[in-house]
């Protein structure tokens, strides 16, 4: 990372063309998505997607898009509210530099700060697969699948700024 600090912003018209630009290792191509796919899905799924882009300085190096149930029906099923990550996308010339870690954390707290209580994740299982990554940040193997993707989860303690979720 450079000497700024790593943040999150929305995807708006003045960055949307850097956001897209985005690119993976062309080894991870088959891991994660394109950027424009996912924001594809943002939109088809405003509801509960919360995609961001990564800036440091003045500079985007990746997405991150996560999920976030807050409006679900307790009374159905209160054990489906679920959120966590749903992409992640860091520039293929600015990995191993933090960014990733950064947006995972961001994303945990910003879940922890709406009153989740877990964060989940899925990964595909192939090669060189993220999961060592995700394991090393606290996520578990739940021992379900979505699809064919094992499923991880990392439980959360109440942050001290908790605050209602709007409906």
């Amino acid at each position: 990372m450079t000497d700024s600090s790593p943040r999150l912003v929305p995807v708006t018209p003045d960055n949307f063309d850097a956001v897209c630009a985005v690119r993976v290792h062309p080894a991870q191509e088959h891991l994660v998505s394109p950027v424009v796919k996912s924001l594809a899905e943002a939109y088809v799924h405003g509801e509960t997607a919360w995609p961001r882009a990564i800036v440091d300085g003045d500079e985007v190096v990746g997405f991150v898009m996560a999920f976030m149930d807050f409006v679900w029906d307790p009374a159905k099923d209160p054990e489906h509210r679920r959120s966590g990550l749903w992409r992640l996308n860091i520039a293929a010339g600015r990995q191993g530099k933090g960014y990733g870690r950064f947006a995972v954390e961001a994303v945990t707290e910003e879940i922890r700060r709406r009153g989740g209580t877990r964060v989940y994740v899925t990964w595909k299982p192939v090669e060189d697969s993220p999961e060592p990554f995700y394991l090393g940040l606290g996520f578990r193997r739940t021992g379900e699948l979505s699809g064919d993707e094992p499923v991880g989860v990392r439980d959360l303690t109440p942050g001290p700024d908790a605050a209602p979720v709007p409906a």
